[in-house]
């Protein structure tokens, strides 16, 4: 008969299997089973248990190193390529793609007291994200329009460029992810209307490909009075500063 040492709890094949399993095959799982998707830009932090983004970073850092093998890069005598691995494991999971794995930032709403109901426009907000189709860095600048009511919820200026940061923080393309930082700031603030109008360049042409440094994407996302009334939408898109480097 199998013996467990005093005081230690027998494991059930299961968890024993699961002690093994990657982390990011359980969190895998879990989405599958609430039937969740998890494109490069989706936000999936209801699905990180506690310190399992730490064994992602450990276990991103071990396949990053057999990228590096592949392309036949000598990281062992390499200097200046010896902690490659972990450093664009960090850069990823905790920076340049963590708005995939934290949860929204805390923002502060306080209620239309005043009754505002003019045009308010802040911008422009740098943003910084990476294109979903070679990880090349798209780095442009955000303009947005709010046009409030009664009802509306007023946040801080500084809360619209972390709102934007959370959602850029991930593998995007600029048309989806305008639409998100739309729809976040739509569903938090709930004004009468909502104009964001971004401008970028995006690194995947000109890193490479035809590796044209001056061409930029421009969009726009309209909602509510400024997709109504063309003279609103006439009056955020005069008044907000001509792109200019």
């Amino acid at each position: 008969m199998l013996m467990h040492p005093p005081g230690a709890a027998a494991l059930s094949p299961s968890s024993a299997d699961d002690e093994g399993t990657p982390v990011s095959v359980k969190i895998r799982e879990r989405l599958n089973a609430a039937k969740k998707r998890f494109n490069a830009n989706d936000n999936i932090a209801d699905f990180i248990e506690p310190g399992e983004l730490e064994q992602l970073l450990d276990e991103v850092t071990q396949k990053m190193e057999g990228v590096l093998s592949s392309m036949v890069i000598d990281t062992e005598r390499d200097h200046n390529t010896d902690n490659t691995a972990r450093r664009v494991a960090k850069m990823y999971v905790n920076e340049v793609f963590r708005g995939r794995y934290v949860k929204a930032p805390s923002i502060t709403e306080f209620p239309n007291a005043e009754h505002l109901n003019e045009l308010m426009i802040v911008g422009p907000i740098t943003v910084r994200s990476a294109c979903s189709h070679h990880f090349c860095p798209v780095i442009g600048r955000v303009w947005i329009g709010v046009m409030p009511n009664e009802h509306t919820n007023v946040i801080g200026l500084s809360k619209y460029a972390r709102l934007a940061e959370w959602i850029m923080g991930r593998p995007q393309i600029q048309e989806e992810a305008v639409v998100q930082l739309a729809d976040l700031i739509m569903d938090k603030t709930q004004p009468d209307g909502l104009a964001i109008v971004m401008e970028a360049s995006h690194y995947c042409m000109a890193w490479r490909g035809v590796k044209d440094m001056d061409s930029k994407m421009i969009n726009s996302v309209m909602r509510g009075v400024f997709l109504k009334d063309p003279n609103l939408r006439r009056e955020f898109l005069a008044l907000i500063p001509q792109r200019k480097s």
